[in-house]
Order: structure tokens, then sequence, then C-alpha cells
């Protein structure tokens, strides 16, 4: 099996370009993040069919926010699927309704601090506080890993910082916004090569379009598993 700290991320419309996307890519990787443009497309089934008859491990990314009782429901609802890793927002009311739905399963529920297509013009816009970028990031991951979260999403910029808090301990980060050696940044703001997001704390790193978009996707996930420092 494929080492799992690189998490492919299907960014494809339907349930059917997503199981032949899985099948060029074979053996060469082992964890898939589903997103929310495939809702509609099937993604559940896609992330079911996956889990149960292909063996991958899965990463429903579905950013929740919502009032607590509604969070708590929905994430019950998704934990029946004995899938792997949950987004919701870093809320801390949200995170504890999270996980207050996902009850006694392995479900890991993953905190979005500030999202990486975001930088600080973007926070103004949304009537987001004053202040750096990276200091509001390190402050919602704190409160969402206080909150209960299993880990968080951060951009690989922060990943070093984030493992540095005492909330962060024995928490995971899953970064995304990497670009393997060469490749565009695309609509990613901040973003690391693979080996620097490992290097600097993340668990796991996300990649998209560098393996769907390739010609061969199979290879160009092994191109970026092997810029991977050893465990």
């Amino acid at each position: 099996m494929s080492d799992d700290r690189l998490i492919v991320a299907l960014d494809v419309p339907n349930v059917v370009q997503g199981l032949d996307l899985a099948a060029r890519i074979g053996d060469a990787a082992s964890f898939y993040k589903i997103g929310l443009g495939m809702l509609t497309g099937g993604g559940f089934a896609l992330a079911n069919e996956l889990k149960q008859e292909h063996g991958k491990r899965i990463f429903l990314d579905m950013k929740l926010f919502d009032i607590g009782a509604t969070i708590e429901a929905a994430v019950r609802g998704i934990a029946q699927y004995d899938l792997d890793f949950l987004t919701v927002h870093g809320d801390p009311q949200v995170v504890r309704a999270a996980q207050e739905g996902k009850g006694g399963t392995g479900l890991k529920i993953l905190a979005v601090t500030i999202l990486t297509s975001l930088d600080r013009n973007d926070l103004d816009d949304n009537c987001i506080k004053p202040g750096d970028i990276h200091a509001i990031t390190l402050d919602r991951a704190a409160r969402a890993l206080a909150a209960g979260a299993d880990g968080v999403i951060a951009s690989p910029q922060e990943a070093a910082a984030i493992r540095a808090l005492p909330e962060a301990a024995g928490k995971l980060i899953v970064t995304p916004g990497i670009r393997p050696t060469g490749s565009a940044s695309g609509d990613q703001k901040r973003i690391a090569t693979p080996a620097q997001a490992i290097a600097d704390g993340a668990d796991h790193i996300v990649v998209g379009r560098p393996v769907w978009q390739a010609q061969d996707p199979a290879e160009a996930a092994r191109r970026v598993l092997a810029e991977l420092p050893p465990r």
C-alpha cells in the first residue's frame, strides 16, 4: 500500500470520473479526498465504494458550518460510512458539535483555519478581524484544538507554528496548497513543496491538480511521494 501521507484530491465532477481516476492511479495512492464539488455527483457513493471495495482511506472535505444541532446530526449520519477524516469550520462551537455527532466512531474531525486560497485582502473583504493572517490562523487552530478537534487543516506556511502549539500535541495537521517542485501554483496563494510541508510538521499533504491533471496520474503521484522525507 502507498504512503498514506499523500492524500490525492479527486476534484472531478462525478463518481464515474472519480472511479476512473482512482483506477488509473492504482496502488500509487491509498488516501483520497472527496470534496463538496462532487457532492451532487455521487460523492458519498464514491467514498463508500473506494473505502469498502478498494480498501482506500477517505477524507471527506465538506467544511461543515451550521448551528450545533444541525452539525451534530450531519456528522452522526456521515460517521455511519466508516470514513477517516471530515472537515468542519474551526469555530469552537462547530467543533464541539461535530465531536458529539461522531460519537465513538473512528472518524477524525479536522478544523479549517483559514483557507489557503485567501490572503489579507480577502479577509478584509470578509470582515475578518484586522491582523496578520499567520497570527489569526494560529489563534483559530489553537481554539479549535482546545475545543476537541482531532486536527486542523492549514496552509503549509503555518504548519511548523501550529505544530509548536501546546494544544497540537498528538493532533493531526493536514496541509492543502501543496505543489510539487516545478508545478504551477494555480489559485493557491500560500503554498509549499511536499518535503517542506512534512518537514514543518504536517502529517498529511493534499495534492490535486498536479496529480489528476497529469497525463499519467499514477506516475505523478509517485513523483510526489519521491519528494517526501523518510518516515
